[in-house]
């Protein structure tokens, strides 16, 4: 009996993503870039719900995400020593009201001038 309790009481927590994106018309990435990654805050039952829920939203925005690493909840993060600031622990609160996908940073890459890998910059 207490299993179905549990099923039935599962909250909403944020989990931290990176999301590796490619390029697809209209994405709205710089001219040049090959692709970026997105720092994203989203709420979720678990993490998988947290990463389909991103990726549909960021599919619907015109993104085209290739790949998703999952860093956990904030207690998980902070178990692991990550240092957390205030403004970044803003965004999860605001994620977890919204019960939304927070992007809080796109970074491009762009293909290194030599023709090599993708840089950050």
């Amino acid at each position: 009996m207490a299993r179905d309790t549990d099923k039935t009481k599962r909250t909403q927590q944020v989990y931290t993503l990176l999301v590796e994106v490619g390029r697809r018309t209209g994405d709205g990435l710089p001219d040049g870039a090959t692709g970026a990654a997105l720092m994203c805050y989203a709420s979720g039952v678990d993490e998988a719900e947290a990463v389909r829920e991103t990726v549909a939203i960021l599919k619907q925005a015109d993104l085209a995400p290739l790949d998703v690493t999952g860093y956990g909840t904030l207690e998980e993060r902070l178990a692991e020593g990550h240092d957390i600031e205030a403004d970044e622990r803003e965004l999860m609160q605001r994620a977890l009201d919204e019960n939304s996908v927070i992007v809080a940073q796109m970074t491009p890459f762009f293909e290194d001038a030599k023709g090599g890998s993708d840089t950050l910059h």
